[in-house]
């Protein structure tokens, strides 16, 4: 039986998850959690299926040994390439991300939503399931934006560069005339202002990471498993390869006191 007062368990393939730890925390801050970057081996969205899914079952591996009771992809490229088998035989509930098209269709009025994500996301094309899933008028229009990742993950989120990046991917969306656009990345909420000024203002920027952050917690009370602590629960941080650049890219996004960052190889598990 699993401790309700065990950790959550968020996981990405780099510091872009701690958008939905963010989200996280504010909503059930007496929890305790586990946040891992497999740093060492990002980018995600460029690689196989196969390798994709091979990381991601050492990292299920992992955090087996932490007896967490709720693992929360907080990765797009992995929670749309990961079949449901994946999942199983884990001794904790696993979820991914939400797609934010419930979110993007509540506030669109012409039924067109744009989705930026990585190539492995596009790739699976769920985003497209899911819209004509919840309203089968519903147009959606995937646009890969594989310079968004390595940028973001350097620090640059502004910029020449960037801004070149950015009016590139997205002028397919401004021709498709969408009016919601889902950032279907959680490293894209750090380029977030970037992308509406492009968009304009009458396009509702969807990010996802609080949707998914409301699923778990639905998650744990519908199991009766939130944590009966009264106090603020404790963080621990873990990436794969720790470098001065990440841990200031993982201040930058949390926006909070960091604990010491520890070094776990996912390889090996």
């Amino acid at each position: 039986m699993l401790d309700k007062n065990a950790m959550i368990a968020v996981f990405d393939s780099g510091v872009g998850g701690l958008t939905v730890l963010k989200e996280l925390l504010e909503i059930m801050p007496n929890e305790n959690f586990l946040y891992f970057g497999d740093t060492a081996r990002i980018p995600y969205g460029s690689r196989t299926s196969e390798e994709i899914r091979s990381f991601t079952a050492q990292i299920f591996r992992f955090l087996t040994t932490q007896k967490v009771k709720l693992a929360v992809i907080a990765c797009n490229t992995i929670t749309f390439t990961l079949l449901p088998q994946d999942k199983e035989g884990y001794p904790y509930p696993i979820i991914g991300m939400n797609t934010g098209m419930k979110v993007a269709l509540a506030g669109s009025i012409n039924r067109r939503v744009g989705v930026i994500a990585t190539e492995a996301t596009v790739r699976s094309a769920k985003h497209v399931e899911s819209g004509k899933e919840i309203d089968p008028q519903a147009e959606v229009y995937l646009q890969a934006c594989p310079k968004f990742v390595p940028l973001i993950e350097q620090g640059i989120f502004s910029g020449p560069e960037m801004e070149e990046a950015a009016h590139e991917y997205l002028a397919s969306l401004q021709k498709a005339d969408v009016d919601a656009t889902i950032l279907a990345c959680t490293h894209y909420p750090m380029i977030k202002d970037l992308v509406g000024g492009i968009m304009g203002e009458k396009v509702t920027i969807v990010n996802p990471a609080y949707e998914t952050a409301l699923d778990a917690q639905r998650l744990l009370a519908g199991r009766d498993m939130l944590n009966s602590a009264k106090e603020p629960g404790k963080l621990r941080i873990a990436f794969s390869s720790v470098t001065d650049e990440n841990k200031k890219l993982a201040q930058h996004f949390l926006q909070r006191p960091l604990p010491e960052i520890e070094t776990v190889d996912a390889s090996a598990y």
